[in-house]
C-alpha cells in the first residue's frame, strides 16, 4: 500500500468510496472489501473510526487473518499507527478469534490506556485458544476484574480439562462481590458434564435457581445436558418439562440423552414431537439406532434426512455407515459411498474409517483395503485402528502384524486400541510369539500402559494356544485386579478346552462382579454342558431365573436382492422359516456323513 497523503479529494468523494467498500463488506464480499482499502490510501482517504471496527469485527467473525491483517496495515498506512482504545480492542478481538495471539500480544502491550474491556479481551483471547497459563499470569496482573474476567476463567479452565482449576475459581467467585450473571455457571457445568459428575451438576442446578436464572434456556438446556451425559434421565426429562419454553438445544439434547442411554422409543418420540428438527438431533438419533442393534431403523431416518435435504455433515454419514455395518447392508453402504464420491464430499479420518468398517463387516475386506491404499493422509491413529481391525476380524494375523509394523515406520504412535486390535488379531490366528513379543514392547518401547483390556487379550491369545502355565503366570503377574473383562476371557477360553475347575473359579468371580450380566451364567452352563454335568446346567439355569438374568438372543441378518432378513433363535415368524429349516436339516445330515467337516 502506497503512503497516505490526504488532498481536496477527500472531501469531495469520500463519502461514496466508502459507502462501497462497506456495501461490498455487507453484501458478504469482505476480500474485495478490504482490496479497496489500498485504493483509498492511494486517493489520500482513510476510513472512519466506526467503518474500520465494522471491518475487524468481520474479519474476526469470519476468522480472515489475511484482511484483517489488509486492514490493520490500512490503519498504519494512513495515520492511525498508535490507535485508540476502541480500535486497539477491536484489533485485539480480530486477532485473538483468528489465533494470532502475537498479533493480540503486540496491539495490547503498545496501548497507551488500557481499560478493564482491553484487559477482559486479552484474556479471552488466550483462554479461548486454550494457553491458560498466560492467561493465568494476565489475571494475576490486573488490578481489576469483574464478573467477565471470572467467567473468562473458569469457562477457559473448564474446555482445557483443568477441572480442579475451573472449580477452585468458581467458588472463589462466587465469595466476591463481583456478582453473577447467566454465563458464571456455564463454565463450571462444562466440568459437569465433562467428568460426570452427578452431585455437583444438582448442587449447580440448585445454585442457578437460588440466583434467579431458572428460566434462562442457556442454562437449562446446559443442566439437562448435565443430567443425560450423567445417565440421570429422569432428571433431564423433569426439567425439560418444567421449562416455559424450549428451545432446539433443549430438544435436542434429551432426544441425545435418550439415544445415548438407548432408550430409542422414547428418543425417537420426543424427536417426531420436535417443532423445528435441526441436524444435530437427526444425527443423534440415527447413531443410537446404530449404535443400539436398530440398523434398519437408521438407514430408514437417514433416507429421510436425504430426502428432505437436510445436509448431511460427517457425523451423518459415519453414523450411517455404522448402521450398515451392523446389519450387514454392503448395497446401502455402496450406496452412501458413491454418493460421497459423486458429490466430491471431503470425508473426515472418522468417515473413512467407518467405509473401511463397513466393507469389512460386510464381508467384502478387498473394497476396505482399497479404500485404505487410497486414502492420502494416514497420519491419524484411527485410520490404522481400523484397517489393522478388519484384517484381524478376517483371520489374517500376519498381514495385520506387516500393517502394525508399516504403521510404526510411518512415525503414527501407537494407542490403547491399536495394541487391542494387534493382539486380538494374533489371538485369532495362533501367532502367540508374536503377540507376546507386541505385550511387552507396549511399556517399554511404546510408553503404553496396559490396562485390563490387554489383559484381558492377553489372556484370550495364551488360552487359545493351550498355554494354561504362562497364563497363570501372567495373570499373578497383572499390576491390577483382575476386572470382569479378564474373568470374562479366562471362563471363555476354559469352555474351549473343557477346564472345568478353572473356569468354576472363573465364573463364580466373575458373576460375583457382574450378577446382572447372563455372560457368566451363560459360559458356566457351558462349561457344565461340555462335561456332561447336566444337573449343574439345570442349576445355573435355575439360579439365572431366579435371579431375573435374560439372556439376549443373538440376531442373524442376511441381505437378499433388495430385502433384508432378520433370524433369532427360536423364532418362527419369518415367511419362509419351513423352507429355511428343511435345507438346514439337509445341510446337517451332509455335515455329518462328510468326515471331513
Amino acid at each position: 500500500m502506497p503512503s497516505f497523503k490526504p488532498t481536496n479529494y477527500n472531501q469531495i468523494h469520500r463519502p461514496c468510496l466508502i459507502q462501497s467498500v462497506l456495501s461490498l463488506c455487507s453484501k458478504g464480499h469482505l476480500s474485495e472489501a478490504v482490496k479497496s482499502l489500498e485504493t483509498l490510501a492511494r486517493k489520500g482517504l482513510r476510513l472512519d473510526t466506526d467503518s474500520l471496527a465494522f471491518l475487524l469485527k468481520q474479519c474476526a467473525n469470519l476468522r480472515l487473518l489475511k484482511e484483517g491483517k489488509w486492514v490493520h496495515l490500512h490503519m498504519n498506512l494512513t495515520g492511525r499507527k498508535r490507535p485508540g482504545t476502541f480500535l486497539s480492542n477491536q484489533l485485539i478481538h480480530m486477532y485473538s478469534e483468528c489465533g494470532d495471539y502475537v498479533g493480540a500480544h503486540k496491539v495490547f502491550d503498545k496501548m497507551p490506556v488500557r481499560n478493564l474491556y482491553s484487559w477482559n479481551n486479552m484474556l479471552s483471547g488466550y483462554a479461548k485458544l486454550r494457553m491458560m497459563k498466560p492467561a493465568r499470569s494476565l489475571f494475576d496482573r490486573m488490578n481489576e476484574k469483574d464478573v467477565v474476567t471470572w467467567n473468562t476463567m473458569v469457562i477457559g479452565y473448564a474446555h482445557n480439562e483443568s477441572f480442579d482449576e475451573a472449580l477452585k475459581f468458581y467458588k472463589e467467585m462466587k465469595m466476591l462481590k463481583t456478582g453473577l450473571n447467566e454465563f458464571s455457571f456455564s463454565g463450571i457445568l462444562i466440568v459437569c458434564a465433562k467428568t460426570k459428575d452427578l452431585q455437583l451438576a444438582k448442587q449447580v442446578h440448585c445454585q442457578v435457581f437460588d440466583f434467579g436464572f431458572s428460566s434462562s434456556l442457556i442454562l437449562c438446556s446446559s443442566i439437562i445436558d448435565c443430567y443425560a451425559k450423567c445417565g440421570e434421565m429422569s432428571d433431564a426429562q423433569k426439567l425439560f418439562d418444567e421449562m416455559p419454553e424450549r428451545d432446539v438445544v433443549a430438544w435436542t439434547t434429551l432426544v441425545s440423552g435418550y439415544a445415548k442411554w438407548g432408550d430409542m422409543k422414547l428418543a425417537r418420540q420426543l424427536f417426531d414431537e420436535m417443532p423445528v428438527k435441526n441436524p444435530v438431533s437427526r444425527n443423534a438419533l440415527i447413531s443410537g439406532y446404530s449404535r443400539n442393534g436398530f440398523g434398519r431403523e437408521a438407514l430408514e431416518l437417514f433416507s429421510d434426512t436425504m430426502v428432505r435435504r437436510v445436509k448431511p455433515d460427517q457425523f451423518t454419514f459415519s453414523s450411517a455407515l455404522c448402521a450398515c455395518a451392523s446389519i450387514p447392508s454392503i448395497k446401502n453402504g455402496k450406496q452412501i459411498h458413491g454418493f460421497l464420491i459423486k458429490t466430491h464430499f471431503r470425508p473426515n479420518t472418522i468417515v473413512v474409517s467407518s467405509l473401511i468398517d463397513m466393507y469389512s463387516k460386510c464381508g467384502n475386506l478387498a473394497l476396505g483395503r482399497l479404500v485404505f491404499k487410497l486414502t492420502g493422509d494416514k497420519t491419524n491413529t484411527i485410520l490404522w485402528n481400523t484397517m489393522i481391525s478388519a484384517l484381524a476380524q478376517h483371520g489374517h494375523g500376519e498381514s495385520a502384524i506387516n500393517l502394525f509394523s508399516d504403521m510404526v515406520k510411518s512415525q503414527v504412535k501407537p494407542d490403547r486400541i491399536t495394541f487391542i486390535v494387534i493382539l486380538n488379531a494374533c489371538s485369532h490366528t495362533g501367532l502367540v510369539k508374536e503377540g507376546l513379543h507386541i505385550f511387552n514392547t507396549m511399556m517399554h518401547e511404546h510408553n503404553t500402559t496396559p490396562d485390563q483390556e490387554h489383559y484381558a487379550c492377553l489372556i484370550d491369545l495364551l488360552g487359545r494356544a493351550g498355554c494354561f502355565d504362562e497364563m497363570v503366570n501372567q495373570l499373578r503377574k497383572m499390576s491390577v485386579k483382575p476386572d470382569a473383562r479378564v474373568w470374562k476371557a479366562l471362563l471363555g477360553i476354559c469352555r474351549i478346552h473343557g477346564n472345568l475347575d478353572l473356569g468354576i473359579k472363573a465364573a463364580e468371580r466373575l458373576i460375583e462382579l457382574e450378577p446382572e450380566s447372563s455372560v457368566g451364567y451363560v459360559l458356566l452352563s457351558g462349561i457344565y454342558a461340555a462335561s456332561g454335568k447336566w444337573e449343574f446346567v439345570s442349576k445355573v439355569r435355575k439360579l439365572m431365573n431366579e435371579r431375573g438374568v435374560r439372556k439376549e438372543r443373538g440376531v442373524s441378518w442376511l441381505e437378499n436382492g433388495n430385502k433384508l432378513h432378520a433370524f433369532t433363535v427360536s423364532d418362527k415368524s419369518h415367511v419362509l422359516t419351513d423352507e429355511v429349516e428343511s435345507v438346514l436339516e439337509i445341510l446337517a445330515t451332509e455335515m455329518e456323513d462328510d468326515h471331513s467337516f
